[in-house]
């Protein structure tokens, strides 16, 4: 199977899965790839038969192979995520439609949670980039499709400093960097959020064997967060519990990418 690496943990996080898919019997191998551009040319080539896949790089697949592919388990926490528009209180903004004519600082261009998709929330409100308002765009890290977080992050510090007028944060990260002190509820609110989307997904192939997707992930299902041995590695990808993979939350991106036209860009 292959994992992009984002962060150092990613290799600490595939090694332990591999051991607990090796102590059930069931040998697996990772390769590990820089960008999901990478490991998508690898998974529809047959280099690999399983791909832990961003939504964007799903969407990808799907549009690669004619929609011969499958989303076979995602985590809980993958499952009806929101991004918000974040703005400094003082501002006076109150709704999304206050926007215009403003600056909207997002993460990296290929970012579903911190670009495409809050970009597409917008349209649908009538507010076109760089027609209704302008985007200041932080393109840390693209090819990792915005799971580092770190644009996403710059976009929030320059709402800080007020460079930019609002900026675009998952739920996920909102509530955390509001707990730890990054971001202060006190200065700053939220206007709205996007539709809820799906994020990452384990994506094989039409071709796939089935009784093979069967047998992976009856061993995946079997993790659980109340054993301590595979709660250490449920903690560091962020999830409680392994589910079965759907694809109905995935729409509103694949109308994103379409009308941004994200895949007629040169890549970069």
């Amino acid at each position: 199977m292959g994992a992009v690496i984002y962060d150092p943990k990613v290799v600490t996080i595939w090694e332990i899965i591999k051991g607990f898919f090796a102590d059930q019997g069931y040998s697996m191998d990772c390769v590990f790839y820089n960008t999901y551009e990478l490991m998508t040319d690898a998974l529809v080539a047959g280099h690999i038969q399983v791909a832990w896949n961003s939504p964007l790089a799903w969407v990808d697949v799907v549009r690669r192979t004619g929609g011969a592919a499958r989303a076979i388990a995602m985590r809980d926490t993958d499952r009806d995520r929101r991004t918000h528009f974040v703005a400094r209180k003082s501002s006076g903004f109150t709704r999304l439609e206050d926007l215009r004519g403003e600056t909207v600082a997002t993460g990296a261009r290929d970012s579903p949670q911190s670009h495409l998709l809050p970009l597409h929330t917008l349209q649908q409100r009538g507010l076109k980039a760089d027609r209704d308002f302008k985007v200041r765009r932080f393109d840390l890290m693209v090819g990792k499709h915005g799971d580092h977080v770190g644009g996403e992050l710059e976009a929030l510090r320059s709402v800080q400093r007020g460079e930019s007028d609002a900026c675009t944060i998952l739920d996920l990260n909102w509530a955390r960097w509001q707990s730890d002190g990054v971001a202060d509820a006190s200065v700053l609110t939220s206007l709205g959020t996007t539709d809820q989307f799906d994020h990452c997904n384990f994506s094989v192939l039409e071709t796939f064997p089935r009784e093979e997707e069967r047998l992976w992930t009856t061993t995946l299902f079997s993790m659980t967060y109340a054993n301590p041995s595979h709660r250490e590695m449920m903690d560091l990808e962020g999830l409680k519990v392994w589910l079965p993979g759907r694809t109905s939350g995935y729409s509103a991106l694949t109308e994103a990418v379409k009308e941004q036209g994200f895949f007629e860009e040169p890549s970069g």
